[in-house]
């Protein structure tokens, strides 16, 4: 489970539909990116990235710190 992305998405009060919404995608592909049951694709980590203003290892768990890379 990436519970950076979902943190970050309710920090925002935004729902699962609305970020399913912005990277154009069905909500339950949505649903399956947070709770780390397939993979998602490069180009949707670098959306979400961008979206957050934060780095790909910090929504995927992989770094506490959400300072994107400078």
């Amino acid at each position: 489970m990436f519970l950076h992305m979902r943190t970050l998405r309710e920090d925002k009060d935004l729902s699962q539909k609305q970020m399913a919404d912005f990277l154009q995608i069905h909500q339950t592909t949505y649903s399956d990116y947070e709770l780390g049951n397939i993979n998602i694709p490069v180009d949707v980590l670098k959306q979400l990235a961008n979206f957050y203003h934060t780095s790909i290892d910090y929504l995927v768990d992989y770094t506490d710190n959400p300072t994107p890379y400078p």
